[in-house]
């Protein structure tokens, strides 16, 4: 079957036909840069990281773009509340956010534009929605007109007259309507300004996505992804503006990732019930984390929760497991069995249904340990070959997986590495004086503690069991 995509915009699947053969542009809005990023934003960027990494595995080529917003109210108090500049600020989480991103094995975007550095693009887009009458100016202050877009809701759903009727009293009854929204914002003491038409001052927050993803992929372009939560108002936003300004489409194809929810509850900063990325990272290995969000289709919401990631960790450890023994028993590599791969196409081309994915490559693992167990293994490299081609296209197969699992376990202090050593010294005495009972004894204690031992023709190996 062709690749179907859940698209927002049209709420059902619609068959993906991107804009140039072969190609595929795709923007994806990034975090605001003030603090850690939390697991919240991990789960979205892990969606978008599989699609990325799916679209180039089906044989396209990619532009992926996803933004950093580093001009914000909260970037701007966090910032006077510690006594520093704002670019001191979002500089740090800026670099935390790319190692962070780099421990969980994201694929790194084509670029990652910073709002900061696209005033002239984002003054541009305003001029022109001003010249159309799609923009008023208030004391310096620049509002969008959304009376003035007929389009307006079309994304989310929402009617402009029932927003309206149920929008809080607003503060600033300066503005034509409730719902008119901010593109730039006039200077204020201890804020970082621009110069614009309008006077000095900072653009507001759905503009910035407006300019950076037109300046890179063009209007219009394929994919604009997200979290569930951008939906209204940011990408609604967004829609007025490019299109107001441009009288054509902004995105083809609209991808929201669920909420990750903490007690039925969504995970946000806002709320306090939120692990950060390094919290959990100091627990739990990444590709553990990637399964977890794998095991659930990404529109869905889904519960956090340890006990769901110590499972996760199992089913990895599984299919790393599984790999080892394949790769020591594959002599001469064969290219991927093509009616595998085929059958893992249909369910990742069903709008990216990594659970479906994931059920076949466990499928996989059961029918190769199987053979291995049975020593049965002739003829089974093309399917070795499958496995592995499924398992990178997802984004499981990462370097020094068992290695940090076992300084993960080092840590928790059962064993110290020199007791192993010692113990396995102990028993190959054992081995080699032929007192059998002695060498079993010291396996099976090794293995009530968490350690499992491998002879092999280099020697006495182990691993967390």
């Amino acid at each position: 079957m062709a690749l179907k995509i859940f698209n927002t915009l049209a709420n059902e699947k619609e068959p993906f036909t991107p804009l140039v053969p072969g190609k595929v542009r795709m923007y994806v809005c990034g975090v605001t840069v003030y603090d850690s990023a939390h697991i919240g934003h991990a789960r979205s960027f892990f969606t978008f990281d599989v699609i990325y990494r799916y679209l180039k595995f089906a044989g396209f080529e990619v532009d992926y773009v996803r933004n950093f917003t580093d001009v914000d109210d909260k970037i701007i108090k966090k910032a006077n509340d510690e006594g520093v500049s704002c670019d001191a600020v979002t500089s740090r989480y800026i670099e935390e956010f790319a190692q962070d991103g780099a421990s969980l094995g994201w694929l790194p975007p084509a670029s990652e534009p910073r709002a900061t550095a696209h005033m002239a693009e984002i003054i541009a887009i305003i001029e022109k929605l001003e010249a159309k009458g799609l923009a008023y100016q208030v004391d310096g202050d620049m509002y969008y007109a959304v009376s003035g877009f007929a389009d307006y809701g079309k994304l989310s759903r929402k009617k402009i007259d029932e927003l309206e009727a149920g929008a809080r009293v607003e503060v600033d009854q300066r503005k034509r309507s409730p719902l008119d929204f901010a593109l730039w914002k006039a200077s204020k003491p201890g804020e970082p300004t621009w110069e614009s038409p309008w006077g000095p001052g900072r653009p507001g927050w759905h503009i910035e996505c407006s300019a950076m993803s037109t300046k890179y992929l063009g209007q219009p372009f394929d994919i604009h992804g997200g979290g569930r939560d951008l939906i209204f108002p940011h990408h609604e936003n967004e829609i007025a503006q490019s299109e107001g300004a441009y009288g054509q489409p902004l995105a083809r194809y609209w991808i929201h990732a669920g909420f990750l929810n903490i007690n039925q509850e969504k995970m946000s900063k806002s709320l306090g019930n939120f692990f950060t990325i390094r919290d959990i990272l100091s627990e739990f290995d990444a590709v553990a984390l990637r399964h977890f969000f794998l095991a659930s289709h990404y529109r869905n919401p889904l519960d956090f929760s340890k006990d769901g990631l110590d499972e996760a960790s199992r089913a990895a450890d599984r299919i790393f497991d599984t790999i080892e023994r394949l790769a020591k028993a594959v002599k001469t590599p064969a290219p991927p069995d093509a009616g595998l791969l085929d059958s893992f196409r249909q369910e990742m081309d069903d709008d990216f249904n990594s659970p479906r994915a994931l059920a076949l490559i466990f499928d996989e693992v059961r029918g190769l340990n199987k053979l291995l167990d049975e020593k049965k293994a002739k003829g089974f490299e093309a399917r070795y070959g499958a496995l592995r081609a499924m398992c990178d296209a997802l984004g499981l197969l990462q370097e020094g997986y068992l290695e940090r699992k076992k300084q993960r376990w080092l840590k928790k202090g059962i064993l110290t590495e020199s007791a192993i050593g010692a113990l396995i010294g102990q028993r190959n005495q054992a081995r080699q004086a032929k007192n059998w009972p002695e060498a079993d004894r010291i396996r099976d204690e090794l293995n009530r503690q968490g350690v499992a031992i491998e002879d092999t023709p280099e020697g006495t190996i182990w691993k967390v069991r």
